[in-house]
């Protein structure tokens, strides 16, 4: 197991970048709780009743976002960790004060239909400086960045704030007012109290905090010693359990970087013990964590945001997104054999496995609440935040009879008992709500961004400048969103990556891949900024989740991030066959043996790709073996009898020739 050192080290990039890093104590860090916990059951109340003035319920939301976010996120690297300076409680008063504003005024603003007063332009004016200032604390400084910019862009225009002009091809609005911006960015829902938010505020806060229950249960514990009793004896057994750990852990967080710390303090030792490198360890984990924000019921933010940028229902998008996922998961675990194999490792002997029997008896009901979460909306097809409402509700009875029956075995009484299952409940509401702080932040923020590409249509100005730049071709264009996506992940988290995307490229592949003749359904142009808005978090130099697993691991961390990003690649490649091949997400399949075969030849296009990027098959690969496995895979991205027949004769070929070959004595050791 991971020493000490090493857990605290990934630790504490965690409470970091997912919890604030600061450490209150006293009264401030008992404020801090009772926040918390009244954020989450203000948000259990309000889906309760059902029936909350969206804006309002939005309002509400970012303002114990903002109460906590000046608590627990210093303003530097050099700030206190310890104590909050006056100035911020300041500014977190303020920032509430300005966001309950909204709340407040609600009525006398629909009365004057949205047109903005003298105080409404003061009050708007402070909250969004302050939303920008708790933004650059929480996320870094990129999406901040981007979002003053197209405001400056919104402002400038001959009847704009700043009236000078821009050349004409960007030049596309008569540019805004302060007061317009305020007006769009503050009073209406179009702006920071927009869509994202609102996902923000219903579906992903709830699905978060069922994550917290389920992680507060031990319910991470059990889907790691299941993986490793089911598949710590197989060759490199540690790592294929990493995979599938990850995978199941991925419905408790739909972080990179906690998935990281939950499953790798415990795999990354075992994979070390093997005979991975640190860096091929911790890459290892890295990859299989990035991934499950993939991983449906629960995936990320951003899946919330993009069913409602569709308009479609989350059972829908889950229901598309569920075949891809598992190509993804099991083409990594085909990526861990032959990385085992090239590596010559074994498993563990399965005496020093845990017995599975014990493992199922100790924690086989954390399946009840995933279970029921499946069924409510794929069977049942509630809302998703009426499900999430329900299954937390299942997971809290779950959780009082777990305590109950703990306590009975020690004979410690039902009293005790009740007292461990009362203080889990709160501990749970409180990491909820401390898991959600960046997620609304990065939500309000990025609706600055939707609500300037509103008032400006300056996604027609970017698909004239990027059809110039590729010269419409298509492929061209797909690579370039690519880099931007990537280029963004490295200071943007996953969803506020998404969003961006979204609102400024989605649109453009959009309109040029139907100028080039492709009906490319909206749902596969999402899914693929989606999928390289994922693979960002793996993306060196900055890969906060290789970080985290170099910190375990005691390896370098740019090397476990390039690592990492190689065990990734099969992911761009997935990407390309969502966008050219959109029947792995159901559109158009007519029957189950299509989809089978669609999805079986896209999983041999997969492993394909993975060999060629490790030089490896069933022996290590020459370089004209490795362009013909990638060649094999490239015609595997779109069905058909032709480049499937082809594909697979290529790979047929190559694992023939390296069967046959003979082996090459290893060379004695220096």
């Amino acid at each position: 197991m991971a020493d000490k050192d090493e857990h605290q080290a990934a630790q504490e990039l965690l409470e970091q970048t997912e919890l604030g890093g600061r450490r209150v104590t006293g009264k401030t860090r008992l404020l801090a709780g009772v926040l918390a916990v009244a954020w989450s059951l203000f948000q259990l109340y309000s889906t309760y009743v059902g029936n909350m003035e969206p804006i309002l319920l939005r309002a509400a939301h970012l303002a114990f976002a903002f109460s906590l976010a000046f608590l627990v996120y210093p303003f530097s690297k050099r700030s206190s960790r310890e104590r909050v300076p006056w100035a911020d409680w300041l500014l977190g008063v303020a920032a509430v004060l300005g966001t309950l504003y909204i709340v407040v005024a609600f009525q006398d603003i629909l009365l004057r239909g949205g047109v903005p007063n003298r105080l409404d332009v003061w009050t708007g004016t402070v909250t969004i400086v302050l939303l920008l200032a708790a933004s650059w604390r929480a996320l870094g400084p990129a999406l901040p960045i981007i979002a003053m910019a197209l405001m400056v862009y919104a402002a400038t225009g001959p009847r704009g704030l700043l009236p000078f002009e821009l050349p004409r091809m960007l030049q596309l609005h008569a540019g805004a007012k302060w007061d317009q911006l305020v007006a769009q960015l503050y009073l209406s829902t179009e702006g920071i109290f927009g869509t994202p938010l609102g996902v923000s505020a219903t579906f992903v806060f709830l699905f978060v905090l069922f994550g917290a229950f389920l992680d507060k249960a031990g319910a991470g514990n059990f889907f790691i010693q299941l993986a490793y009793s089911l598949l710590g004896n197989f060759r490199g057994g540690p790592a294929k359990a990493a995979v599938v750990s990850s995978a199941l852990t991925g419905v408790v967080s739909g972080s990179s970087v906690s998935n990281v710390v939950t499953t790798g303090t415990f795999t990354i030792p075992l994979m070390k013990r093997i005979g991975y490198s640190p860096e091929k360890a911790g890459g290892i984990e890295v990859a299989s964590s990035s991934n499950g924000q993939l991983m449906p019921p629960v995936m990320g933010a951003a899946a919330f945001i993009m069913a409602n940028f569709l308009n479609i229902s989350y059972t829908s998008l889950i229901l598309a997104a569920a075949v891809p996922a598992v190509l993804a998961y099991a083409a990594l675990f085909v990526t861990v054999h032959i990385e085992a194999l090239k590596l010559g490792l074994k498993g563990v002997p399965r005496s020093e496995l845990p017995p599975l029997a014990p493992v199922l008896r100790a924690g086989a009901h954390y399946f009840i609440p995933i279970i029921y979460l499946i069924y409510a909306l794929a069977i049942q097809q509630i809302t998703p935040e009426r499900a999430a409402l329900n299954t937390i509700g299942v997971m809290v009875l779950l959780l009082i009879i777990q305590e109950l029956v703990r306590a009975a075995r020690r004979g410690d009484g039902l009293g005790l008992g009740a007292r461990s299952a009362g203080t889990m409940i709160v501990q749970s509401l409180e990491t909820g709500a401390r898991n959600m702080v960046g997620i609304a932040l990065a939500t309000a923020a990025a609706g600055i961004i939707v609500g300037m590409v509103t008032i400006t249509g300056i996604g027609f100005g970017l698909t004239d400048i990027v059809q110039a730049v590729s010269g419409g071709n298509l492929i061209v264009v797909l690579i370039m969103a690519q880099l931007i996506s990537l280029l963004l992940g490295m200071g943007l988290p996953t969803t506020a990556n998404y969003i961006v995307m979204a609102s400024l490229i989605v649109p453009v592949i959009s309109n040029l891949a139907q100028a080039s003749g492709y009906n490319v359904p909206p749902l596969a142009v999402h899914m693929f900024v989606f999928y390289f808005g994922i693979m960002a978090d793996s993306t060196p130099p900055v890969a906060l989740a290789g970080y985290a697993a170099a910190a375990i691991g005691k390896g370098n961390p740019f090397r476990t991030g390039v690592q990492g990003f190689i065990y990734e690649l099969r992911t761009a490649l997935l990407a390309y066959m969502l966008f050219f091949n959109p029947k792995l997400l159901l559109i158009g399949v007519s029957s189950f043996g299509e989809g089978a075969w669609i999805a079986f030849s896209a999983f041999v296009g997969l492993v394909a790709f993975s060999a060629a990027t490790l030089g490896f098959l069933h022996k290590p690969s020459n370089i004209l073996e490795r362009l013909i496995l990638l060649a094999a895979a490239l015609l595997l991205i779109t069905p058909g009898l032709v480049t499937d027949v082809a594909g697979f004769t290529l790979i047929g070929l190559v694992y023939t020739w390296q069967k046959l070959r003979p082996a090459v004595p290893a060379r004695p050791a220096v």
